[in-house]
């Protein structure tokens, strides 16, 4: 079981791997086509939460981010035995949570550098990292696993009565 602990610490490592190659060869604002029109690396900081939101909360996000923590590992011990789909999915929003709040902790800020532009909708993402992304992956694979046990409980539950 503690395995999947490997692949929070992945994500961890591969976060600040990303953000440190940032850091250490972009100048804040610099911004790198690498997919044109779509896909770029833009050298940004935020001292908020997602979008920009609550800039300068730090002792909101610690707080946040030590309740978060203890609640999916809590989750993760006591709930998803034998559910490796949840136990994948908290340890990615595991990994998620501990990137950002890492940065947040030693830096004051977190370092975004993924810039996403949707042509067809004429769309510009905000931007994000791999935490970021790690976070998102991580809450859509929970809530499909949410649908697929309780799609699988009332199917059960036909074929028992």
């Amino acid at each position: 079981m503690y395995i999947y602990y490997l692949i929070a610490i992945v994500i961890v490592a591969i976060d600040h791997l990303t953000k440190w190659l940032v850091v250490k060869n972009m100048a804040l604002g610099e911004r790198i086509v690498l997919i044109d029109p779509t896909f770029a690396l833009l050298s940004h900081r935020n001292r908020g939460a997602a979008w920009g939101m609550l800039q300068g909360q730090m002792w909101l996000f610690a707080i946040v981010t030590v309740i978060v923590v203890i609640g999916i590992v809590y989750y993760f011990h006591k709930e998803s035995k034998g559910k490796p789909l949840f136990q994948i999915s908290l340890m990615v929003l595991l990994g998620g949570t501990l990137g950002n709040f890492i940065d947040r902790v030693f830096r004051g800020e977190v370092v975004d550098f993924a810039d996403v532009l949707i042509p067809v909708i004429n769309y510009e993402f905000p931007i994000f990292n791999v935490a970021d992304a790690a976070l998102t992956i991580g809450v859509v694979m929970l809530v499909i696993g949410l649908f697929l046990e309780e799609k699988a409980e009332k199917a059960a539950k036909k074929t028992g009565e």
